[in-house]
């Protein structure tokens, strides 16, 4: 089994109903590896024959694993947790060669994707149910959780194996099945990869098919398909939105984590040594390209100027370059779109005023040409309404806006449609508190920066940024359903 968890591995199947399978279009995508700029692995650009057959495949098995004891589904989710342990290294470097994910980025990913297989593990012991005394004599309540039946699952590129997982293993560990359509830059970590994983920890045939190809061919198909019962969405707004809008349109259940625009506030009392310990981070991992990293940095005048010669000192000290070098904290952007985009912005924030104190380019590589790794970028002098500060980014990008009191720190940071994460340094706990309590954001962290994911901890946002939720009982409120069995122990006497 090992020498299939590698790069070099053939990945030119579909996973339908247990089986590897090719396409039924004949047609493949290529895999390339954002630090070399070179094709690493083939999969099936699928069409929506293969798409009809997932979920023909998922519909049917479903029914089966939803009578299974709970001690199974339990078995099975904590086999995957361990597949993904026992083969941690190789994913790591499945990672670097598919994502551009640096040592820190894949060690996180098996890490988070690991602990939401866990947290899965327990949700067949805890769909209980509930008993309600009526108001009819004679009648006994009983509510039954129960799983939905298919989920689908749309993961994102940026940190495709616990951004699948976090929905697969939930679902399947409910007695769901499951149809995952991969992001089209991550087709292998973010979808075969783990059926591959499941298979060795003995999931049944057709619980889990994973359906690779372009959003654009595929897309449509796999959001309105009349089996899907939920779905599972991870993305951008205007993206996600259609999405929604599909998934209503299905009477599906719709759980969306999209955009965000998060904001790091360090107060004048802040320890700004560690704020800037913190800001480091929460821009710069996996080179800003988490929803949940610092888009903007809002800083009190009073410490302002020492913030941003801290801030720019540690970028600029950060090493950067191929994934594949275990001592890159930067390394590439996934392509070249979204390279060009975060370029676009950091020139029109300056061409606005804002100052370039450093970064707002590429970064030569050996052997590559036309490198995708974008230099740690830090932009001063910055105001809301300027592109960096405004959209969100999703680069290794710093802008830093002034503030002068803490009501304009609050109306900055909630002046964006998004409210997924922030962050709050405020020299105490109590006063950082106080703050938080004010943001209108669903996750906000005291004396942290706003990259936090733990999966017996709710993880949603606000306004645009999402409906629904993942990791504990969130996500599992949104693969099971609730019926109401009512029990009429005596006769009844109706009115008429």
């Amino acid at each position: 089994m090992a020498s299939e968890i590698s790069i070099d591995a053939d990945w030119n199947s579909i996973f339908l109903d247990g089986e590897w399978v090719p396409s039924e279009g004949g047609e493949e995508l290529a895999v390339e590896d954002p630090s070399t700029r070179e094709e690493v692995a083939r999969v099936p650009a699928g069409v929506e024959a293969d798409v009809d057959a997932a979920y023909e495949a998922a519909a049917e098995a479903q029914e089966e694993w939803a009578e299974v004891p709970p001690a199974e589904r339990e078995r099975v989710a904590q086999e995957y947790a361990q597949a993904l342990q026992e083969y941690e290294e190789e994913i790591v470097e499945m990672l670097a060669h598919e994502a551009g994910g640096s040592r820190i980025m894949g060690e996180t990913s098996v890490q988070l994707a690991t602990d939401q297989a866990v947290e899965a593990s327990t949700f067949p012991r805890r769909m209980k149910g509930e008993q309600a005394d009526s108001n009819v004599p004679g009648k006994e309540n009983l509510v039954r959780v129960e799983p939905e039946g298919v989920v689908t699952v749309i993961s994102p590129w940026n940190f495709p194996l616990n951004l699948s997982g976090r929905a697969v293993a939930p679902a399947i560990a409910a007695g769901n099945a499951v149809v995952l359509k991969p992001a089209t830059n991550t087709p292998i970590t973010g979808g075969l990869l783990i059926a591959r994983l499941y298979e060795e920890a003995g999931l049944p045939d057709g619980l889990l098919n994973v359906v690779t190809g372009r959003g654009s061919d595929i897309g449509d198909r796999v959001v309105e398909h009349p089996e899907s019962d939920v779905v599972a969405f991870t993305g951008s707004t205007p993206v996600g939105r259609g999405v929604a809008a599909s998934a209503g349109e299905n009477l599906s259940v719709a759980a969306m984590e999209l955009g965000g625009n998060n904001g790091h506030i360090v107060t004048a009392d802040a320890d700004v040594e560690e704020a800037v310990d913190s800001a480091v981070f929460g821009s710069f991992v996996h080179q800003g390209q988490v929803c949940i990293s610092i888009n903007r940095h809002i800083v009190h005048e009073d410490v302002y100027d020492e913030y941003v010669e801290r801030l720019t000192e540690r970028a600029e000290s950060l090493p950067v370059g191929s994934a594949h070098d275990p001592e890159t904290v930067v390394g590439p952007i996934i392509d070249e779109s979204q390279r060009d985009e975060m370029l676009g912005y950091v020139e029109e924030t300056v061409e606005a005023g804002a100052t370039l104190e450093t970064g707002g380019e590429t970064v030569e590589t050996d052997g590559v040409e036309d490198s995708l790794v974008v230099a740690p970028t830090v932009l001063s002098d910055v105001t809301n309404d300027m592109s960096a500060a405004c959209f969100e980014h999703f680069g290794p990008i710093a802008p830093v806006i002034p503030f002068s009191d803490v009501d304009e720190a609050v109306e900055i940071h909630d002046d964006t449609e998004y409210g997924l994460s922030g962050s709050v340094h405020a020299g105490d706990v109590g006063t950082g508190m106080k703050i938080a309590e004010r943001l209108d954001t669903g996750m906000v962290h005291v004396n942290d920066q706003p990259v936090n994911d733990e999966a017996h901890v709710p993880f949603g946002g606000t306004n645009a940024s999402g409906v629904g939720g993942y990791n504990t009982t969130e996500i599992l409120d949104e693969v099971t359903e609730k019926k109401w069995i009512s029990l009429q122990h005596e006769p009844r006497e109706y009115p008429f």
